[in-house]
């Protein structure tokens, strides 16, 4: 009996992996279908970067605050696309499950090499999201569903719209070395329209991290956008920190 049920357990593991590399591989090949076609659109033509900073605060052994920024370019370090300033209230069920409410305000700049305030895009959004955490072997796994309520301004105009999102993502530990812990991050995330033409975005990442303490980490990558028709090459670098009363599982 104990035999059997170990064999169950490996072929579960086994049958998680298939599946999980599955969804990377469908999706990278979506991602990747225009990848070699010219860009007709200078957004398109440059190298963009995000830079994030990601942070949880603690309250106690069960509620957290969550909070981030993000700085989205065009180009590398210059010709602003979008800020990100986000927030919620997370509730830990478990160790490894956590829902979490909140808000965010977004500028978004539309039209390439505008700046900031010419023709801009507010969005006031709501949003709502379940995580879902296991490991196989050493690989931390993570799965994350959101739901969002958004209010569109553009030109004294408001456009509603519900949205739903899913991302898988991988932590591979590199390095057992404790004096010099790197490790690898990888997500896929499909945004999904809920009102209107279903498909939005699609986002394939790879990441490289290190992770300072217990509390904190570095990670910089490269993200490939599929947003609408465009395909955009974009670079992130982010910070992550969990601060307050208790610490949490990485997310």
């Amino acid at each position: 009996m104990v035999n059997g049920l170990i064999k169950n357990k490996i072929k579960m593991k086994r049958t998680t992996f298939i599946l999980i590399f599955s969804v990377f591989l469908s999706n990278t090949i979506t991602s990747q279908t225009n990848i070699n076609r010219q860009g007709s659109n200078p957004k398109e033509d440059n190298l963009g970067s995000w830079l994030m900073y990601f942070g949880t605060h603690h309250l106690n052994e069960k509620l957290s605050i969550h909070y981030e920024t993000q700085l989205r370019t065009y180009e590398t370090s210059s010709n602003f696309f979008q800020l990100l300033p986000r927030a919620g209230l997370n509730y830990k069920i478990d160790d490894n499950s956590m829902v979490t409410a909140g808000y965010a305000l977004i500028p978004t700049q539309t039209d390439f090499d505008e700046g900031w305030g010419n023709n801009m895009v507010i969005e006031n959004r709501i949003w709502q999201q379940f995580i879902l955490r296991n490991k196989v072997g050493n690989v931390s796994i993570r799965h994350r569903y959101r739901l969002e309520q958004r209010w569109i301004e553009k030109n004294d105009t408001t456009t509603y719209k519900n949205r739903a999102r899913y991302m898988l993502s991988l932590k591979i530990p590199l390095s057992k070395n404790k004096d010099f812990p790197l490790f690898l991050s990888f997500y896929d995330e499909i945004f999904l329209n809920l009102s209107e033409t279903p498909f939005d975005q699609n986002r394939l990442f790879g990441a490289i991290g290190f992770q300072l303490n217990k509390n904190m980490n570095i990670q910089a990558g490269y993200l490939r956008h599929r947003a609408g028709e465009l395909d955009l090459d974009r670079l992130q670098l982010a910070l992550f920190l969990n601060t307050g009363n208790k610490t949490r599982k990485e997310e």
